[in-house]
């Protein structure tokens, strides 16, 4: 049975192994009332889309902290329009401003850095939710 809030998929991509700060964003969404599945360290970009599909996830959130974040995240964007599923993606960690920008553009719902707060973490997946629905403005946080 999913969350009050939605099911959400997290994965850590890339080489990064830096896994706090993805597992804090996860305890952030259990208590606010999402399920989470963490699919863990080092995950594909198949993995990631493939759970989400079989999950019926509603949010698939990807971390990396060594760089590359939006180069991940806009693969994960890219195989879910090809499989022609509508599941946002937010992304969290670092990389250079030019990069966000650009993973903004090609789709990535939000981008949350370091220190962002709890408070800005669950705004951005019920903002998700809300763009989805068709009821909210999506932008960086």
């Amino acid at each position: 049975m999913t969350g009050a809030m939605g099911r959400v998929i997290l994965a850590k991509v890339g080489l990064d192994g830096h896994d706090v700060g993805v597992n804090l964003v996860a305890k952030t969404l259990v208590d606010a009332g999402f399920e989470v599945v963490y699919l863990g360290k080092r995950v594909s970009t198949d993995q990631i889309v493939g759970t989400a599909v079989d999950e019926d996830a509603e949010f698939i959130g990807v971390s990396c902290l060594s760089g590359g974040l939006g180069h991940f995240a806009v693969n994960v964007v890219e195989r879910l329009r090809e499989e022609g599923v509508d599941i946002p993606v937010i992304a969290g960690g670092i990389d250079e401003p030019g990069e966000i920008e650009k993973m903004l553009s090609a789709g990535v719902h939000r981008h949350l850095g370091p220190g962002s707060s709890r408070e800005k973490v669950v705004e951005a997946f019920v903002s998700a939710r809300d763009a989805r629905a068709g009821s909210a403005d999506p932008g960086p946080c």
